[in-house]
C-alpha cells in the first residue's frame, strides 16, 4: 500500500510540469521505454540468489516520469526490495535531473527523498548518480557506471560498477560512515533482438569500512563473489 500510494503522488505532482511542456516539443508526442532484468545464480556459499531489476521511463524527450525497481532474495529470504518513482527533465544533449522518491520495503521500511543525475559520461559510459535523505534525515548516494562493449553486433560485453556512501551511521541498516560498499561486475549478453537477450553475470561486491567492521562483527563476510543466468526484456 505504501508503494503503491508513494509512486502514486510522485506521478501526480509530476503532471502538471509534464502537461505544460509537452505542448512545447514536437507534437507533445509521448514515448516510453522500460528494461527489465531478472536472474538466478549463487555465491561462493551455494547460496540461492534470484534478482531482479525494471528501469525504465514515459514521456517526451524533454520531460519524462522515470520509475525504476531492483531486489534480491537471497536462501528463500527476500533481502532487499526498492521502488523509484522521478521526474527526469532534460538539461543538455546527454544529461537529465531528476528529483522524486525511493521507498524499500526490505531491508527495513523507509522512505527517500532522492535527488540526482542520469547521462552519459565521456567514453560512453551510463552513469547514475543519486543522493537519498531518509524520512529519519539519513544521508546516502550512489555512483553507477556502465558501458556496452560489442564484440559483435549480437554478442556484448558490459563491465559495471556501482558504490553506495553513508554521511553517518545508520544503525537500523547496519552501515557505517563513509563507503558502505560497490561492487564491480562483468554481464555477457546475447541480443536475439534488442527485446530479447539472454545473459551471464559474474560480480564481486564488498563492504568497507565501519560497514565491513559491523558485518564481521555480525559473523557475515565481508566479500562475495556472485554467478548468475538470466533475461534482458525491453518493453
Amino acid at each position: 500500500m505504501h508503494i503503491k500510494l508513494a509512486a502514486l503522488c510522485c506521478f501526480i505532482l509530476t503532471q502538471p510540469v509534464l502537461a505544460a511542456d509537452i505542448t512545447h516539443e514536437h507534437g507533445g508526442e509521448i514515448f516510453s521505454k522500460f528494461q527489465l532484468e531478472a536472474d538466478i545464480g549463487s555465491n561462493t556459499k551455494k547460496t540461492a540468489l534470484q534478482s531482479w531489476d525494471l528501469d525504465g521511463w514515459m514521456g517526451t524527450d524533454e520531460n519524462k516520469l522515470w520509475l525504476k525497481s531492483e531486489g534480491e532474495h537471497v536462501g528463500g529470504k527476500q533481502e532487499s526490495a526498492e521502488f523509484w518513482a522521478m521526474y527526469s527533465r532534460n538539461i543538455s544533449s546527454f544529461w537529465d535531473a531528476q528529483g522524486g522518491i525511493r521507498y524499500d520495503a526490505r531491508p527495513e521500511s523507509t522512505a527517500y527523498l532522492t535527488l540526482g543525475v542520469n547521462g552519459l559520461a565521456p567514453q560512453w559510459f551510463e552513469t547514475s548518480a543519486h543522493l537519498f535523505v531518509s524520512q529519519q534525515g539519513d544521508v546516502t548516494a550512489r555512483l553507477r557506471q556502465e558501458n556496452d562493449l560489442l564484440l559483435t553486433q549480437k554478442l556484448i560485453l558490459q563491465p559495471y560498477i556501482e558504490v553506495n556512501f553513508s554521511a553517518q551511521e545508520v544503525h537500523e541498516q547496519d552501515l557505517g560512515a563513509g563507503v558502505t560498499d560497490g561492487n564491480i561486475g562483468l554481464q555477457t549478453r546475447y541480443e536475439f533482438t534488442r527485446k530479447f537477450a539472454p545473459y551471464i553475470d559474474i560480480n564481486y561486491g564488498r563492504k568497507f569500512g565501519e560497514t565491513s567492521s559491523i558485518a564481521k562483527n555480525h559473523g557475515e563476510d565481508k566479500d562475495e563473489l556472485i554467478g548468475a543466468i538470466g533475461i534482458r526484456l525491453m518493453f
